[in-house]
């Protein structure tokens, strides 16, 4: 059975940078306008996201898996 898996980027600079912006923003996504429940790292779209394909800020990346 396939499921889907949450991954960090494999791009290590680029999680650093990220993980920066998220810190300064008081834990927020930074691409992210509004700061409410919604848009927290990991945003709730990201979490409701279906399909394979990175967050809105590239921290994170959905892949699929076998089990």
């Amino acid at each position: 059975m396939r499921k889907l898996k949450i991954i960090l980027n494999n791009d290590s600079t680029m999680v650093e940078i990220i993980r920066e912006q998220i810190k300064a923003n008081d834990g927020y996504c930074p691409c992210r306008l509004n700061k409410t429940p919604d848009t927290k790292c990991m945003c709730k779209d990201f979490r409701k996201q279906s399909s394979e394909g990175e967050c809105h800020c590239g921290l994170y990346v959905k892949v699929w898996v076998d089990d």
